[in-house]
């Protein structure tokens, strides 16, 4: 079920976090039923995944260890628990609102379409997922009817674009410290290297030209009393994709950069940095 993976879904509660509005015990219960809802429909999805691709997996060096793929775990379980997660997540969702629950099931569809097709076509597969971060946004947005920046779309977009390729590059470089040359059920080779990491590097680097353009705008001074200092997040923005990127060159990343960064002391440090930055930018201290 990758309950560890469930901490994506903690971008549902950005839209209130940036909206200052994350005190409100009633828009953050909404809230938490919507991340229950995305973490159950996401475990579900996550089986169907394994279950679809045991060949791939018991190829790939890491991910050969799956409890289905290494045959510690019955298919059967799978079958059985699939139908329960997507049901409960849909009540859930239901119980939240019909938009919500119409996001919901977007999001499951196009998570199975990802599946099914799309994470064989090369560019495409790493667009969805970076579309699928983004859409959890989009979700906390409309679960607790907290109004949603085009800045905050735009920033997301073409950061999560940069860790979907970093996830992708760090993949490659496993399949070729095993001597392959091609990624098993991808249609990457191991020769896209580098032009992969111009890609995701340029991507993250944008993300930052993003915040620094929405710093310079009007639609800055209705949240901030002292806008300016949120340009001491810039730096941090730039340091922290420039370090993952150099990490993942290096072959020490995860092939989850998420996961990584759940790990990782120094993304944990700038993360705070750049909370504390926020608020006291909107406390105009």
């Amino acid at each position: 079920m990758r309950a560890h993976q469930w901490v994506k879904n903690i971008l549902i509660f950005v839209p209130l976090l940036m909206s200052y509005q994350v005190l409100n015990p009633t828009l953050t219960a909404r809230a938490l039923g919507a991340f229950i809802a995305f973490s159950l429909m996401a475990s579900g999805t996550y089986l169907f995944n394994d279950l679809m691709d045991l060949e791939a997996d018991r190829a790939h060096p890491t991910k050969r260890h799956r409890p289905f793929a290494s045959g510690a775990l019955s298919i059967r379980w799978g079958q059985v628990l699939i139908p329960m997660l997507v049901a409960a997540g849909l009540i859930i969702g239901w119980f939240l609102s019909t938009p919500f629950l119409v996001v919901l099931i977007g999001y499951t569809v196009i998570t199975l379409t990802y599946t099914l097709l799309l994470k064989r076509l090369v560019l495409v597969d790493v667009l969805v997922l970076a579309g699928l971060y983004t859409w959890r946004i989009f979700a906390g947005a409309i679960a607790t009817d907290v109004a949603l920046s085009a800045w905050l779309l735009a920033f997301s977009m073409f950061m999560f674009f940069s860790l979907a390729l970093l996830k992708r590059t760090s993949e490659l470089l496993e399949m070729r410290a095993a001597g392959k040359l091609k990624a098993s059920g991808r249609g990457y080779h191991v020769d896209d290297l580098s032009q992969l990491t111009i890609f995701g590097s340029t991507s993250g680097y944008i993300s930052a030209l993003v915040l620094a353009l929405y710093i310079n705008s009007e639609s800055v001074r209705a949240l901030y009393h002292r806008p300016e200092t949120l340009w001491l997040i810039c730096p941090l923005i730039l340091y922290w994709v420039s370090r993952v990127w150099l990490i993942g060159h290096r072959g020490l990343m995860h092939s989850d950069p998420i996961v990584f960064a759940l790990k990782d002391r120094a993304s944990y440090a700038v993360g705070l940095i750049v909370l504390g930055l926020l608020w006291i930018g909107h406390q105009g201290w």
